[in-house]
């Protein structure tokens, strides 16, 4: 099978079961979307250096790809038979919350609003998070509050909030700690 086929070269592309939409169309953009999130968790996955949190994270590249087929695939009543789809990935949310819970038990609490970065991994994990975020908008424009891609934003909305828990956790076993935001920063010294 070639990588390649030319049926995109006109700004078009298939969604799952053949039907050909722009491909600014807001279902394009939501699965091309958690295909992005998908790829960052995968650089985060290179960039984290505790075990298990790469291994959770792997997991979830799965549950991504899931759930990305299912966004490819228009509603059964603008495709006509239903194709054999891999299973959304909602039961995740309650692991996802477990997970939380557990890390919750080993980290500091907060004290303030925390920032981005920190250690290479907890830096790429800020970055899959805000991806996220981003994707849970886009299938809100997708769906609003209705149809089969309502299931998707819990799973979305805690996914968000584990990589920000797997974050500050990357940061806290690798010993760098967060990056607490500060009002009104000193400014750096000059040299």
């Amino acid at each position: 099978m070639k990588i390649y086929t030319r049926t995109g070269d006109t700004g078009e592309t298939g969604l799952f079961g053949g039907k050909r939409v722009p491909k600014d169309n807001v279902r394009v953009d939501a699965y091309g979307t958690v295909d992005e999130l998908n790829a960052t968790i995968g650089w985060a996955v290179a960039q984290v250096s505790d075990a298990e949190i790469r291994g959770r994270l792997a997991l979830l590249q799965h549950d991504l790809f899931s759930l990305g087929s299912n966004l490819a695939t228009p509603p059964v009543q603008e495709r006509g038979k239903k194709p054999k789809l891999p299973p959304m990935p909602t039961q995740r949310v309650e692991e996802m919350e477990a997970w939380i819970d557990a890390a919750d038990t080993e980290l500091p609490a907060l004290r303030a609003f925390v920032l981005p970065g920190g250690c290479p991994g907890a830096a790429a994990l800020h970055v899959a998070r805000t991806v996220c975020r981003r994707a849970e908008r886009t299938v809100v424009r997708l769906s609003g509050t209705k149809g089969p891609e309502v299931e998707l934003l819990a799973y979305l909305n805690r996914l968000s909030d584990l990589l920000f828990t797997l974050a500050r956790l990357e940061n806290h076993r690798d010993g760098t700690g967060d990056v607490e935001w500060v009002k009104h920063p000193a400014p750096e010294p000059s040299p």
